[in-house]
């Protein structure tokens, strides 16, 4: 059975959602206070039954603020369920919520109680004077197909779109399970109830006559240790000392002992103990946080598939936020990679580059801040501007450095290591503008491929800002020099460009357009230091003279391409304060990117 779909109507930050869930694992992605922890708290809602049901009866704080409430409204959360038909747990579960075609859907709705409802339609009661006390939740699934979830208003009632109630004794065989971003793993593996040793131990079924074996085991450790002279005489002066302050009436024996002689003794007081290269047989509190989260989720992965091997179980889904938490970056690409080989669905919030580097683009699921608007979320991998090809490159090129597009909330594109290096100090040298602190990712793309990354930026992929910044003579509408014949006319750069993506072009290359007057010095001092003081000799003599012609440019890009292009760039941003001068084209770039 697979997750195959989620819809959220008017929940807390989130006012509408429709998302399709193709991978095992799903990766949410967004920056900060976007909702990501709103959609996973939503789907507990809709199908955790460990979640206490008074989260169920909502709060003010969990209706979107945009809704209206001097009208009545409805909060909706739905699911939708695909490959289920040929496992019978799987169907027992969905019967009643399936609406043809392999489908069937279960959604919570929030909204005013039926004699309420009944009092709108009779105009009986005033929709303004309504508050959440009139308001009451239930769960139900199915309903006519040709009626989609986000079609559903508050007013129709659940008999007239053919839902039936589902109680939630029927998700039981569900199992979902949520691993918050703060936890205590130690903590959870030590209490009974939370731990997943404990679930797995009693999912294995151990047999009457093992469990007797384990109990005279510790009978008989515990008869060693009462033998022994020192805790024999502790346990003596305990008893004494407790019979003496409880006096005969309330007096009960004392002995010392590893365990009581009982198997839910043993399970409650059996610890997962580990071995490394220095120490051998010590508990998982000597580990490190990263670690332990590791170890919680292998065990937690080994109770469900115990579960699923009972024959008991209607499927599992795993919810876990910033799994990244206290990982280095290797056991993230391990865990993911695990994680996505498993034969149960995963559902991940995180702001790990490394994680979005490694999954595929249609596991993603991409909440984005608007200006005066709840958050919008966007499945790329269905971006209309997106070819195959497009999906193809960009799995290949979104290593650790360039995802992080997908976190930014404004972006720069640019060619390489130079501009890397050299734009954001000259725009703070000459704008006093942090590009950082202005929320703007500078991203270089190691080439002039932008197509496929300029195309992720739209109304239905990535809705913000994202500045291609070029060299002129890359760009087929640049007449191209003799010999380059072979560019297509439709990777012309300015064709990119939408409501979200806008073209800047130098004249020539960025190392030429930097040689200009008011920057000599500054270049003068790289070309000295790296060990060119003939071309720095002839770069201080036109900061002298003033003025600019195309032997200085040509100096400078030689230069560049002589020491490489990355190491000028990084001995030019050492002397970056004696310059002057943007180029143009780099600042019309950063006063789009920052205006309103």
């Amino acid at each position: 059975m697979r997750l195959s779909r989620i819809v959220i109507k008017n929940f807390r930050t989130l006012e509408f959602v429709d998302a399709q869930i193709k991978n095992s694992v799903t990766c949410v992605i967004g920056e900060n206070n976007t909702g990501k922890s709103c959609l996973i708290h939503a789907l507990r809602l809709c199908l955790d039954i460990n979640l206490s049901s008074s989260y169920r009866a909502l709060i003010k704080e969990d209706v979107y603020a945009g809704v209206d409430r001097t009208k009545p409204f409805q909060v909706l959360i739905g699911v939708e369920f695909e490959e289920f038909h040929g496992n019978d747990n799987q169907e027992a579960m969905l019967h009643g919520t399936q609406i043809g075609n392999g489908r069937a859907r279960i959604f919570y709705r929030f909204r005013p109680k039926r004699k309420i409802r009944e009092a709108i339609a009779n105009e009986e009661c005033d929709p303004a004077a309504l508050t959440l006390d009139d308001y009451s939740w239930d769960l139900v699934g199915g309903g006519n197909p040709t009626i989609d979830m986000k079609d559903i208003e508050w007013d129709d009632e659940n008999e007239a779109i053919g839902a039936t109630k589902v109680g939630l004794q029927y998700l039981q065989a569900f199992l979902v399970v949520f691993l918050p971003a703060l936890r205590d793993v130690e903590a959870d593996l030590q209490q009974h109830r939370k731990s997943p040793l404990a679930q797995l131990i009693e999912a294995s079924e151990i047999s009457a006559a093992e469990q007797e074996s384990l109990i005279q085991a510790v009978q008989t450790a515990n008869e060693a240790i009462e033998a022994s002279p020192t805790i024999r005489n502790l346990a003596t002066a305990i008893d004494t000392a407790f019979k003496e302050v409880t006096g005969p009436a309330f007096s009960m024996d004392v002995d010392l002992g590893l365990s009581a002689p009982t198997f839910q003794a043993i399970v409650r007081n059996l610890k997962v103990l580990l071995s490394g290269e220095i120490l051998k047989t010590f508990e998982p509190k000597r580990n490190g946080l990263g670690l332990n989260n590791i170890l919680y989720i292998a065990i937690l992965i080994e109770y469900f598939r115990k579960r699923a091997a009972l024959g008991k179980a209607a499927g599992e889904l795993l919810l876990i936020e910033e799994p990244e938490a206290h990982l280095h970056p290797q056991l993230q690409l391990t865990l993911l990679e695990s994680l996505s080989g498993l034969p149960f669905q995963s559902i991940l919030t995180t702001h790990s580059a490394h994680i979005t580097a490694k999954a595929p683009l249609n596991s993603f699921l991409l909440l984005t801040n608007r200006v005066a608007a709840a958050p919008q979320l966007s499945t790329l991998s269905a971006n209309p501007l997106l070819t195959g090809n497009d999906i193809n490159d960009l799995e290949r090129y979104l290593d650790a450095t360039k995802s992080s597009l997908l976190f930014a909330r404004k972006v720069m594109l640019v060619e390489g290591a130079a501009e890397l290096f050299l734009i954001p100090p000259l725009v703070k040298q000459t704008m006093d503008i942090d590009l950082e602190r202005e929320g703007i990712s500078l991203i270089a793309i190691h080439g002039t491929h932008f197509s496929p990354f300029a195309r992720l930026f739209s109304e239905q992929g990535l809705p913000k800002k994202c500045a291609i910044v070029g060299d002129a003579d890359h760009d087929p509408d640049v007449e191209a020099e003799e010999g380059d014949d072979d560019i297509p006319a439709d990777t012309a750069l300015t064709t990119l460009e939408n409501n979200f993506v806008k073209v800047f072009l130098g004249n020539t290359t960025f190392e030429r357009e930097l040689a200009i007057d008011g920057n000599f010095t500054m270049l003068a001092n790289a070309a000295r230091e790296l060990g060119a003081p003939k071309i720095a000799t002839a770069l201080d003599f036109a900061s002298m003279i003033g003025g600019e012609n195309e032997e200085e440019k040509d100096r400078v890009l030689r230069t560049a391409k002589r020491f490489g292009k990355g190491r000028f760039a990084q001995v030019t941003a050492r002397h970056i304060d004696q310059n002057t001068v943007l180029p143009a084209y780099i600042r019309q770039a950063v006063e789009w990117l920052t205006a309103a």
